[in-house]
C-alpha cells in the first residue's frame, strides 16, 4: 500500500521547559470542574453494558471512527471494549457491525475518566492511540501529559499503552509518568507490520514515518480526585 501523510512540526526542539510545572499542578489539585450531562448519561449507558459484559475491560481512549475498537475486541475476545470518542460524525462511520463484546460511546474524555475512576473500574488495558499531538509549544496544556486529567487517566491504573508518529509527544509523556509515579515506561519505535489499529497507524506507516510506542503497567489508585457521583 502506497501513502502520504505529512510528518508533524513544532517550534519545540525538546521537551517542553514547563511540563514539570504542569504536572506538579495536576497532582496537586485534582479537577474539579463540573462533569458535563451528556457524557454523565453515556457513562451510565456505558456502566449498564459493561455489568453485562464483565470479562477484563479495555479502554481505547480517542477511538475515532472505532476500528481500534472492533480490532481489539477481536484480538482480545475475552475482554470487553469500550471505545470513547467525542465525535459523533467519526463514531456514525460504517465499518460493519460491532463484536459482541465491544461498545462505542460518545462522551468527553475527561470526564469519561473522572467518572470512570470514581465507580471503581479497572482497565486491564488501556490505550491511548495516536492522539492528537497539540504540536505548537502554546498548547501543551491540550496534551494529555500536561492537562489536568493526567493524574486521572494514570489512576484507572492496567497496562497504559501510548502509540504517536511524534516522537517528542511520547518522550514528554514518558518524563510525566516518571514525575508522577515514580516507574519509568518502556518507550521503543514500532512496527505495526499488517496489524495496524487505527486509519492513521495504517496511513503513517504505509508513508513510513517513524511510529512509537509507550507501554507501562500501572497500579490501580482510587482516591486521587473527588467522588464525582453527586455532582451537577
Amino acid at each position: 500500500m502506497q501513502a502520504s501523510s505529512r510528518t508533524i512540526t513544532s517550534n519545540q526542539a525538546g521537551p517542553h521547559d514547563d511540563l514539570a510545572r504542569r504536572v506538579a499542578r495536576a497532582l496537586a489539585h485534582p479537577l474539579r470542574k463540573p462533569v458535563a450531562e451528556h457524557t454523565r448519561t453515556a457513562f451510565a449507558a456505558a456502566q449498564a453494558w459493561r455489568e453485562a459484559h464483565p470479562g477484563p475491560l479495555i479502554l481505547d481512549a480517542g477511538c475515532g471512527v472505532g476500528l481500534s475498537t472492533r480490532r481489539l475486541a477481536e484480538r482480545f475476545g475475552d475482554h470487553a471494549v469500550i471505545g470513547v470518542d467525542r465525535s459523533a460524525h467519526r463514531l456514525a462511520r460504517d465499518h460493519g457491525a460491532l463484536p459482541d463484546n465491544a461498545r462505542l460511546v460518545r462522551a468527553d474524555l475527561v470526564d469519561f475518566w473522572r467518572l470512570a475512576l470514581a465507580a471503581g473500574w479497572q482497565p486491564a488495558r488501556h490505550y491511548l492511540l495516536y492522539p492528537n499531538p497539540y504540536p505548537k509549544a502554546a498548547h501543551l496544556k491540550l496534551r494529555w501529559h500536561g492537562h489536568p486529567v493526567f493524574p486521572t487517566l494514570l489512576a484507572l491504573g492496567g497496562r497504559l499503552e501510548l502509540r504517536s508518529n511524534w516522537r517528542l509527544y511520547v518522550e514528554e509523556f514518558a518524563l510525566a509518568l516518571r514525575q508522577a509515579t515514580g516507574m519509568s515506561p518502556l518507550v521503543e519505535p514500532h512496527s505495526p507490520c499488517d496489524r495496524c489499529l487505527t486509519p492513521f497507524e495504517q496511513k503513517y506507516h504505509a508513508s513510513g514515518q517513524p511510529l512509537w510506542r509507550l507501554v507501562l503497567d500501572l497500579p490501580h489508585a482510587p482516591g486521587l480526585i473527588p467522588d464525582l457521583q453527586g455532582e451537577s
